[in-house]
């Protein structure tokens, strides 16, 4: 690991500057070879930057740089480093880095330098797999739960818990290992006690989960209705740009059309499909089963409903089929006149809230942040910097723990032997650690980091 490594961090392409970073044992002793400035860099206080030129092994100037000089351990990889910025382009970032490795260094593989940060103990697996998460954020509240979680936000959480556990299992192998000893032994209310607050501590972290998901991927919302209600034009006001061909003619998308927006901070997928009805033609069919398939597919479902035209089956149809997912029902086009559906509409939405719209000139389209936001509970965390769930397998060690915590508690309650639930109490520590890296395989770890961007 102490090899020398060297990449472009900053996307490749024509830009002002770039910035190549160096890190390892050898990195100043490495960018020395190929810096021609005032001193040598070796010479240099750490922390400090340094104007001069990269030449060749010919001593032929490549390019005019900055130099920072970073000394172990007060590193990003707790290693030496060297951040060199050069001109942006192809050409000079590629003539700095075949210098680089020509001196000694080698490329870095995907995320090595993060990688390197955890090796060397500076963040743990959980916050390395925020800087991934920072950088790919798309929303406002992707990014804040992203830094919370780089942080420690959710690693302070999982360790806490994780040591009670230890301490837990510690003494109960104590009394198992020397019963016969003067040792104040644990028992097993005690231990269920224990079991029962860690595994409430977990289920809390996995309530997150589902806001977490939504942070990080974005709601998939489904737009639905019958045809002509005004869901392309929905669509556009929401994205604020001509995305769906709109006309008067009933039935003009036939297929689903997905469109990723901000809407007020709330990362959404919008999918706005084809009209619900009956139809004999053969490719309106195959987009009405496609709408179908979408409201199965979405978290949150959007039903829009013509307020100038009868309220019919074909509504009422579109209603049936959203009852059991979490929905708004828009009554649509307010700016040609008051509906006078609303309450028979109210009457068949099973609770739903139901809102009176204009796609058209925005009226009331300030709803659908609300409810979202309410429904998914967004508010609570946008307003709080405690740790959110955002991760797949983050979750999935969660529940694992969780469950064996519970096994924990039932074997005791049957009057089983200590050592016996101190197996699922293993179990459940074991899982705990997955999320921090204390428990990890290799494998996973080199699974996480090939994820990541060069460079990173």
């Amino acid at each position: 690991m102490s090899k020398t490594i060297a990449a472009l961090s900053t996307p490749p392409g024509t830009g002002g500057i770039a910035v190549i970073r160096v890190s390892g044992t050898d990195a100043i002793a490495t960018a020395d070879k190929i810096f021609q400035g005032a001193a040598r860099l070796s010479d240099c206080a750490t922390h400090t930057v340094h104007y001069g030129f990269i030449k060749n092994e010919r001593g032929e100037k490549l390019d005019e740089v900055l130099v920072t000089v970073m000394r172990a351990p007060k590193t990003f990889t707790r290693e030496d480093v060297v951040e060199i910025s050069s001109h942006g382009g192809a050409a000079p970032v590629r003539a700095v880095l075949d210098a680089l490795i020509r001196a000694g260094a080698r490329p870095a593989e995907p995320g090595e330098f993060t990688k390197r940060a955890f090796l060397n103990g500076r963040i743990d697996l959980s916050q390395a797999e925020a800087v991934i998460d920072i950088i790919n954020s798309t929303n406002d509240l992707a990014r804040r739960s992203a830094l919370s979680q780089l942080e420690g936000s959710l690693s302070k959480e999982i360790r806490l818990t994780r040591e009670r556990l230890v301490s837990l299992a510690a003494r109960m192998q104590v009394t198992i290992d020397y019963p016969d000893e003067d040792l104040e032994d644990i028992t097993s209310e005690e231990i269920a006690e224990t079991a029962r607050e860690c595994e409430d501590k977990v289920n809390a972290l996995l309530r997150t989960a589902d806001s977490g998901k939504i942070i990080r991927g974005g709601i998939r919302t489904a737009i639905v209705g019958k045809p002509n209600v005004g869901k392309s034009s929905l669509l556009n006001s929401l994205a604020r740009e001509d995305r769906a061909i709109v006309t008067d003619i009933a039935g003009t998308t036939r297929d689903v059309i997905e469109e990723y927006i901000n809407l007020d901070g709330i990362p959404l997928i919008l999918l706005d499909t084809a009209g619900i009805r009956s139809t004999e033609d053969e490719v309106e069919k195959i987009g009405v089963e496609k709408s179908r398939r979408s409201i199965d597919g979405a978290d949150f479902v959007i039903v829009m409903i013509d307020g100038t035209s009868f309220f019919d089956d074909e509504d009422i149809e579109v209603l049936r089929a959203t009852k059991d997912k979490n929905r708004i029902v828009l009554i649509n086009k307010t700016d040609l006149g008051q509906s006078k559906y609303i309450e028979a509409v109210k009457g068949r939405a099973a609770g739903s809230p139901v809102f009176e719209v204009s796609a058209k000139t925005g009226a009331g389209l300030d709803k659908i942040a609300e409810e979202i936001r309410e429904k998914y509970n967004l508010g609570a965390i946008s307003a709080s910097d405690g740790a959110v769930v955002t991760n797949m397998r983050h979750k999935t060690a969660l529940i694992k723990a969780g469950e064996a915590l519970g096994r924990v508690r039932e074997a005791l309650s049957m009057n089983m032997p200590q050592d016996i639930a101190s197996i699922d109490l293993n179990i459940a520590i074991d899982a705990l650690g997955e999320i921090t890296g204390e428990t990890v395989s290799d494998d996973v770890v080199n699974a996480i980091f090939h994820e990541f961007c060069v460079g990173k």
